[in-house]
């Protein structure tokens, strides 16, 4: 995550998120490579959801702005989840050996300009919930 503060703020190509409570602000930048619905039973159990949606980016591009402190790092520096250590909202996950991260999307303040293109790991999905929309579906990772 970026020390230096990028130039302007949200809606200058910078989106805002934050976790519940609001102890812990970041922002990121509207730039993301890809974003997915993610089935997997690790997505799940974070989440307490069906799936994660989450949208992937260099991880330089992301800063957190307030409340660095309150962060609680599950897992590795370089593969982890990172949530408020208050709160506990997943804010993202570092991945790829520390090179990206996947932002949750439910934390995010400001709308991205790139929403899911597909859902992932469909072959470990939650049994009760159904897909609905037309998005591709692939049995595990897709690129």
């Amino acid at each position: 995550m970026n020390s230096e503060s990028p130039p302007g703020g949200a809606g200058d190509g910078w989106l805002a998120g934050r976790c519940e409570c609001g102890k812990v602000r970041y922002r990121v930048e509207d730039a993301f490579l890809y974003a997915s619905n993610c089935h997997c039973s690790r997505c799940r159990a974070a989440t307490g959801s069906a799936f994660k949606p989450f949208a992937g980016i260099d991880r330089e591009k992301l800063e957190i702005t307030d409340g660095p402190d309150e962060l609680l790092i599950v897992g590795e520096e370089t593969l982890n989840d990172t949530r408020c250590r208050a709160c506990g909202s997943l804010l993202f996950s570092v991945v790829a050996d520390g090179a990206y991260v996947h932002v949750a999307l439910g934390s995010l303040a400001d709308a991205p300009t790139m929403r899911p293109t597909k859902h992932i790991f469909v072959g470990s999905k939650a049994a009760w919930f159904e897909i609905t929309d037309d998005l591709p579906q692939f049995e595990e990772h897709a690129t």
